[in-house]
């Protein structure tokens, strides 16, 4: 991230201004959200809470250093990443039994989802440390907002998905076919083996590729994952900086069970006295439900008619 100059004092002020009115207890830890590429995302209510607290724990302590130095502040700065995180935690655990009100940051973000944080956080509420939440930026809820996924049953944060060949391909396998969205991570020099691999296992799917979410180059394209290989090519500049994929919910292929209750009886008051096209043409029209589905819904209900017939006929001595 590039840190710009300082701002003026008025930006501490419209914090406190802003969150000054709320209760900021010792013996607290705030998990704060930091940007993930642009400094406006830093909330108000982060920075005053970054103001009040008698330390800063942080994934990286030269890149929170840098945050806090354009606001101003000068705090001790206390590393906690993925190679400490157990050790560290019992550490700040301690301090914040001790009263102090402490924060953590990782590198851009929302900790704990993907960075560091989650040890730290279940070592507090274990203490019985209370932990306030403070939202702000998170790359998984921008590349979810703008994919516009309305088929999708929810949402799954899958992250980075293994690096080895065969474990990568095994668990992509297991993510496609599902009814909701997924987000995945991945990084530059690995983002057109990735994308090859889901047009090869998921080609009929939906992929949108979030490249550099917030920053100046921000990328988002939305497409069937079999046209992504040859978009990526198309420009050399789209295979770099750092994305968010959101593998949309597979495409479903409607049968007798998916169609609404309401739409099956529709369709069958318009099939009393329409031809079968033209009374699925009409039930589609009145209820938005698929043609080719209640189409299809009608044509088995007269196959199934047509058979108890001939069984009845066969039963006639």
């Amino acid at each position: 991230m590039n840190i710009p100059s300082s701002p003026s004092a008025s930006l501490t002020a419209a914090a406190a201004a802003a969150a000054g009115h709320q209760q900021y207890p010792g013996g607290t830890l705030y998990v704060v959200a930091t940007p993930i590429g642009n400094l406006a995302d830093l909330s108000l209510r982060a920075i005053h809470v970054l103001g009040l607290v008698d330390a800063v724990a942080c994934e990286d302590t030269r890149v929170s250093a840098q945050l806090l130095r354009w606001l101003g502040l000068h705090k001790p700065l206390l590393a906690l990443h993925q190679h400490n995180e157990q050790q560290a935690a019992e550490g700040l655990v301690a301090r914040l039994l001790a009263g102090e009100r402490i924060a953590y940051v990782s590198d851009a973000g929302t900790p704990a989802i993907s960075d560091p944080g989650a040890v730290l956080v279940a070592a507090a509420a274990r203490a019985g440390v209370r932990v306030v939440p403070l939202p702000g930026a998170s790359s998984a809820a921008a590349a979810l907002s703008v994919a516009g996924d309305a088929r999708a049953q929810g949402f799954r944060f899958v992250g980075f998905l293994p690096t080895k060949a065969a474990e990568r391909r095994t668990a992509l396998q297991a993510l496609t076919g599902a009814s909701y969205s997924q987000v995945l991570f991945e990084a530059p020099h690995r983002i057109q083996e990735l994308i090859a691999l889901l047009a090869e296992v998921a080609p009929t799917q939906t992929l949108t590729v979030c490249r550099e979410v917030t920053k100046q180059f921000e990328t988002i394209h939305t497409a069937p994952c079999a046209t992504l290989p040859a978009w990526m090519a198309e420009d050399k500049q789209r295979e770099r900086g750092e994305f968010v994929l959101v593998l949309h919910a597979a495409p479903v292929v409607p049968g007798d069970d998916d169609l609404p209750e309401a739409a099956q009886r529709t369709l069958r008051v318009l099939v009393r006295d329409l031809p079968l096209k033209q009374a699925a043409a009409l039930a589609a029209e009145l209820t938005g439900e698929s043609r080719k589905a209640l189409y299809q819904l009608a044509l088995d209900w007269k196959q199934d008619a047509e058979g108890d017939d001939d069984e009845g006929a066969d039963e006639t001595p």
